[in-house]
């Protein structure tokens, strides 16, 4: 007689609905210590704080949903918003052409990633390691280690504030929210997007039945690497400069967030609004704590913490489908 893992069934429930569980409590706890929670002005700085790591989520829960990771989403926005800003700024490009640029760069690492994985075989996690070293040394060197400044308004127009019910939104998260929903629309509601789950869950059994699963995954990957460019974009835009050191610790932080919205990190399983929820759980704790005048090292061990317990939580949940 088969046995079961204890703890499976109430594990699997928490992989579902506990990321959302989470973020509601640490709502409810951070409101009842400080005043200034729950006003509109700060819910609506949250929403600017968490934006671009917000963006880099989507692109790494498509990547971790077929059984990948993308530890260089960082470095590479970061190269794109430094292409952005010296085509513009410095040479004097029409803005399109220098977002197009910008994005185009980041896309050609994409459609790279996919094409040394699909080709070579070579593991996500090695490939994306490598060009990570590669996205830094080329921002370096074409800002020369320069913060770029000086940039046209339009480049910086996704930094803009609008005015709703009292409380000032800016541009670029609301265009964050929609990505959000037309990711959402594409992974359930398309073929595609259902193919992306079936190549993460069951490779194989996807190429048996027809999926072209080497086209896919550079679409995958080709993909992500185009959201790093709106990334980049909405990184600009927010700064207000062209900073070559940006990025650094977004890999992780995109990450945590996906992780924390219950995609498993063996693939196949996941939702990508759970990412949106893992990146406000991210983005909450930190606000919170900073209102509470905790320092910024409690608010990295919270993180950890999360991570850890998410993790363990989709370890259980998988034993548990065997």
């Amino acid at each position: 007689m088969l046995r079961r893992p204890l703890g499976v069934a109430p594990a699997r429930a928490l992989s579902s609905i506990g990321p959302l569980l989470a973020l509601l409590a640490a709502c409810a706890f951070f409101a009842a210590r400080s005043d200034r929670f729950l006003t509109g002005g700060n819910l609506s700085l949250v929403l600017q704080q968490v934006m671009v790591v917000g963006v880099l989520a989507i692109g790494q829960t498509l990547v971790i949903l077929t059984a990948g990771v993308d530890l260089a989403c960082g470095a590479i926005m970061a190269l794109g918003g430094i292409v952005m800003t010296t085509l513009a700024a410095r040479l004097g490009v029409p803005v399109p052409l220098a977002i197009a640029a910008g994005m185009g760069v980041t896309t050609l690492f994409g459609v790279a990633h996919g094409l040394l994985i699909t080709s070579l075989r070579l593991p996500p996690f090695i490939v994306t390691l490598g060009t990570l070293n590669i996205a830094f040394a080329l921002t370096q060197l074409h800002s020369r280690g320069q913060t770029v400044t000086g940039i046209p308004a339009a480049l910086g127009a996704l930094g803009d504030t609008f005015q709703l019910g009292g409380t000032r939104i800016v541009y670029g998260a609301v265009l964050m929210l929609v990505l959000y929903g037309v990711a959402w629309f594409g992974l359930r509601e398309t073929a595609a997007g259902r193919h992306v789950h079936a190549v993460g869950g069951a490779p194989e059994a996807a190429r048996l039945a027809g999926i072209h699963t080497r086209a896919l995954l550079i679409g995958v990957y080709a993909l992500a690497g185009l959201l790093y460019g709106v990334a980049a974009l909405l990184s600009v835009a927010r700064t207000g400069v062209g900073d070559p050191n940006a990025g650094q610790t977004d890999n992780l932080d995109a990450i945590t967030a996906v992780v924390l919205g219950g995609t498993s990190l063996f693939g196949g399983r996941g939702s990508v609004l759970g990412s949106l929820v893992g990146a406000l759980i991210v983005g909450v704790f930190r606000n919170g704590l900073t209102l509470m005048g905790v320092s910024s090292v409690y608010q990295i061990l919270v993180t950890g913490v999360l991570v850890i317990l998410a993790v363990a939580t989709d370890q259980l949940t998988r034993e548990g489908r065997r």
